[in-house]
């Protein structure tokens, strides 16, 4: 039986001023929590280590890629333009975080004992490593999010509409993923007017500007095809 994991890390976290990173850790910890009780019955876990680098797990795969653009969207939707002069932090306010997600077998989700263990977690740390950019001194970026699978024909197909999601994610403003990131939590946009002490309207554009339509189709594909 397949199960999920996600890896990932924090695009230029070291450059991040002291500040933008204590706001980061909050809102990586808030999403954690918050996926932590949404996927309960899948035995969810989540964890962070060394400050920018994520790890999740869980049993039910077909949730995995919301998952991924939750912590996606969540990251993106901080908003830290006053330092969008450097370099590697533009490359942040951009992407936020690399992804990778490992659909395989897993043989052991211990939250208690903090354990990740089995194929799943290993071939999507292997895909993120593979694309790490800490210690080169030009940095370019073409993809931050990735999908793993041992089944040929599925790695195929979900690469492509991952890696289609991650240019839509890209172009999104902080304010666009945050209404996108609700809308993954399955919120409309009556409520989520109501979250963010926002206008309907407001939420209706940003909704409309971030592609929510074209990303929810994908994420319901994905939802119906993964196993």
């Amino acid at each position: 039986m397949n199960s999920a994991t996600i890896s990932a890390d924090v695009i230029a976290y070291t450059s991040l001023p002291g500040e933008a990173r204590e706001l980061l850790d909050k809102k990586i910890k808030k999403v954690l929590i918050t996926l932590t009780k949404k996927y309960a019955d899948y035995e969810f876990f989540g964890r962070t280590s060394q400050g920018d680098h994520i790890e999740c797990a869980l049993r039910a795969p077909e949730h995995a890629l919301r998952i991924a653009l939750l912590l996606k969207t969540g990251v993106k939707s901080l908003n830290i333009s006053f330092v969008k002069n450097k370099t590697k932090v533009k490359h942040f306010v951009e992407h936020g975080i690399r992804l990778a997600i490992g659909i395989a077998g897993l043989s052991r989700i211990d939250a208690a004992n903090g354990i990740i263990d089995g194929e799943a977690i290993y071939i999507s740390g292997r895909a993120l490593k593979m694309q790490s950019t800490s210690d080169k001194e030009k940095v370019i970026i073409k993809r931050t999010m990735f999908f793993r699978s041992n089944e040929p024909e599925v790695q195929d197909k979900m690469d492509a509409i991952v890696a289609l999601l991650d240019k839509i994610i890209a172009r999104s403003s902080a304010k666009q993923c945050e209404v996108v990131y609700y809308r993954l939590l399955g919120m409309n946009e009556r409520e989520i007017s109501t979250t963010l002490n926002r206008y309907q309207s407001t939420i209706s554009q940003h909704s409309t500007a971030a592609g929510w339509h074209a990303i929810e189709k994908a994420v319901e594909y994905f939802e119906k095809t993964i196993r």
